[in-house]
């Protein structure tokens, strides 16, 4: 696995300490690869959602029902 050496701000510093004695995380690098996933994640859905209303503008309004786009963004959701 590649090493980085990262700084952080104090109070970004003091809110990974926080995290990490709440025991949900064993080091700052597994915390801060779970941050790096989520915001993946989320970029994922946030290119579903641009490429929709890009296809929308470019073709007038989506056939797809709301209950549909909810659908598909759940399953965005859970991978």
């Amino acid at each position: 696995m590649p090493r980085q050496s990262i700084s952080f701000t104090e109070p970004n510093d003091e809110w990974l300490k926080a995290q990490l004695s709440k025991k949900e995380y064993t080091s700052k690098s597994e915390l801060v690869n779970d941050l790096i996933r989520q915001a993946r994640q989320q970029q994922v859905q946030i290119d579903w959602i641009r490429a929709k209303l890009d296809r929308a503008e470019n073709r007038g309004f989506t056939e797809d029902s709301k209950d549909q786009i909810i659908s598909q963004s759940k399953s965005l959701l859970n991978g």
